[in-house]
């Protein structure tokens, strides 16, 4: 993507009601709909977030699918969202936010059992040793959602890598959380809930034209 469309769409994220972008400053310091994002939406329904967001397929999917649900995807890089915020606005898509910030800063974003389920779609699987820490389900971070999710809240983790899905499965296991459900073939296999089949991204078709299994895990965090 060249800068001149980089800066179209920040310029074009700056107008859309549905997009925050808050500075990591203002994040640490106290987001102001910290605790209030019913206020934000409008009303009392649960809150599901995408991390990682990307293009946003997965929150404008769901949030068309769920209307009795409010979603919110979370990402650094605005100009790939920019595509979900404003498909969400043309479409008047109500339950729909995106926030630009780091998910490392997640649990300054929201309170204490403030939100239902967390959806974690295609991460970079963080292979490397030095990158562990970067790794979305490793241990720092279940505890980060831990403290925003409400009892019994809901993580979704859909991959194509087979490293992620068994990394998180072992985790699971080893710290004890419960796993709900675990497919290793989304596609091959039946079973998976119907969002997992039916909401694609942009960089799930590409691994499935490359014939690429995905794989989903379903789970809580159990204190």
């Amino acid at each position: 993507m060249g800068s001149k469309n980089k800066l179209k769409r920040f310029k074009e994220n700056e107008t859309f009601s549905n997009v925050i972008q808050p500075t990591r400053e203002d994040v640490l310091r106290g987001l102001e709909q910290k605790g209030k994002w019913n206020i934000f939406f409008g009303n009392e329904n649960p809150i599901v977030l995408e991390l990682g967001c990307g293009k946003g397929e997965y929150t404008v999917g769901l949030a068309e699918r769920n209307p009795n649900k409010n979603y919110i995807g979370i990402d650094i890089k605005g100009a790939r969202f920019w595509r979900g915020a404003k498909t969400a606005w043309e479409e008047n898509l109500t339950n729909v936010a995106f926030i630009r910030t780091q998910i490392e800063l997640v649990d300054a974003l929201f309170d204490t059992d403030e939100i239902s389920e967390i959806w974690i779609t295609f991460p970079d699987p963080q292979i490397k040793y030095k990158r562990t820490k970067h790794r979305m389900t490793n241990q720092v971070f279940l505890e980060k959602y831990k403290s925003i999710l409400k009892p019994l809240g809901l993580v979704h983790l859909k991959t194509d890598s087979e490293f992620m899905h068994g990394y998180t499965l072992g985790l699971l296991h080893g710290l004890g959380h419960e796993v709900v459900y675990a497919n290793h073939d989304v596609y091959k296999n039946e079973g998976s809930p119907e969002e997992v089949l039916k909401i694609q991204t942009f960089y799930e078709n590409q691994y499935l034209e490359k014939g690429k299994p995905i794989t989903y895990i379903q789970f809580r965090i159990i204190n």
